[in-house]
């Protein structure tokens, strides 16, 4: 574009006056319909200088940013954030320039005249200009439709989680009802033999023992009941800024004496940098607490040649589970490694599935719910396993830019 214009100069004098006009005009058709294209863009645009002072702004922009307009006076003298109607797009721009920051962004609710409620996406850039930076340019992109969306999908996979919950229900319903079914047939028929012949009723201990194993099916079916309940009862997350860290290490403090006496070693390797994220803490500890006695089990059983009797001065830590916490693209990421007996690329696949269990007396609704709870809180959780060599959990949550209490 330099180029350019030194050329234009350059031939400024050779021109005739009629060229001169018939160059300005085209330069000025060119100008009219950049123009056109910005103000036609549904994307907001800003163009502000190194005092953050408005250079250009497009119809969009005012839109968002400027509800009540703009007085063209005062935005020759202020700065931007003193002419935003809202204060924490402000506030995170003001930041933005008092930290020397470029190239971030963060989601932001509105609330539009007519009650509607809006979400925007600012975006903050360095404007540069013939190599050199003059400014920044502030993009606003307007994300309703697609956190629509999302919530939208998050119902369609409540749904099916749905479906196969009560496909799992139904399946382990079927075999308590058939030995309650069994033991209460085998009752009748012992009182109808009595009756039909002497009149003398089955002993107490045959009626006790038969009524004993309903019973233990009863209670069977109770527990089944519960679990399902609490796996499709929606769950109800208060987001509020913590450390994680802190519920870790309470969690391990808590562990470590029990998992020692099994030989297992319990380690936490924190990321340097401290970040608050916006977690339920109850439930992030019920998720934690999960996957730390699934990592026992997995490595219990591994090295379960190590005896808990064993002398302490002969111990030695076989086993190994590890928290640690890093950052990775503006995801804060909390790892639970183990060195246990790992499980295989099919049994890793489906470990979320509800009713998918590989232990005798497992629900398989335990990770169910920490899957549920992590999307809840806008992340992902996901495991990686080596048959033999040991597990690899991983949630993934979103770190906010600003402190503030995620609007639901």
């Amino acid at each position: 574009m330099g180029g350019y214009v030194k050329r234009v100069i350059e031939m400024l004098p050779k021109l005739s006056e009629e060229e001169v006009r018939r160059l300005f005009k085209s330069v000025a058709s060119e100008n009219s319909l950049l123009d056109s294209i910005i103000e036609s863009l549904p994307t907001g645009l800003v163009i502000v200088d190194k005092k953050w002072k408005i250079l250009q702004k497009n119809k969009a922009a005012n839109r968002f940013l400027f509800s009540g307009g703009v007085d063209e006076s005062k935005s020759e003298n202020e700065p931007i954030w003193n002419l935003i109607s809202e204060e924490e797009i402000a506030d995170f721009i003001s930041r933005t320039a008092a930290d020397d920051k470029s190239n971030v962004s963060e989601e932001f609710t509105t609330t539009c005249s007519d009650g509607s409620v809006r979400f925007l996406s600012v975006t903050i850039m360095s404007f540069v200009h013939q190599t050199e930076i003059s400014g920044n340019i502030i993009k606003i992109d307007d994300v309703t439709q697609k956190r629509t969306q999302d919530v939208l999908l998050r119902r369609m996979e409540n749904m099916a989680g749905l479906t196969n919950l009560a496909a799992g229900m139904a399946h382990e319903i079927k075999n308590p009802l058939g030995a309650i079914s069994i033991h209460i047939q085998l009752i009748q028929r012992a009182i109808k033999k009595a009756r039909e012949g002497d009149g003398i009723l089955p002993e107490k201990k045959f009626l006790e023992e038969h009524l004993d194993v309903v019973n233990q099916e009863i209670d069977g079916l109770n527990k089944l009941v519960m679990d399902f309940l609490f796996a499709v009862r929606p769950v109800k997350a208060e987001l509020t800024l913590s450390n994680p860290e802190n519920i870790i290490k309470n969690i391990t403090d808590f562990f470590t004496p029990e998992f020692n006496r099994s030989n297992v070693d319990v380690k936490t390797d924190f990321v340097a940098e401290k970040k608050r994220i916006l977690i339920d803490d109850k439930l992030f500890r019920e998720v934690l607490i999960n996957i730390a006695q699934n990592a026992f089990a997995a490595v219990k059983s591994k090295f379960e040649e190590c005896s808990e009797d064993s002398p302490s001065d002969e111990k030695e830590m076989t086993g190994r589970i590890v928290f640690s916490t890093f950052i990775k693209d503006d995801k804060y990421i909390v790892a639970i490694s183990d060195n246990g007996c790992g499980m295989d690329s099919e049994t890793a696949s489906r470990i979320f599935e509800p009713y998918f269990t590989t232990k005798a007396n497992g629900t398989g609704l335990g990770m169910t719910m920490a899957y549920k709870i992590i999307k809840e809180f806008g992340g992902e959780i996901q495991v990686k396993s080596e048959k033999g060599e040991g597990t690899v959990f991983s949630i993934i949550l979103p770190v906010p830019q600003t402190e503030k209490k995620l609007l639901a």
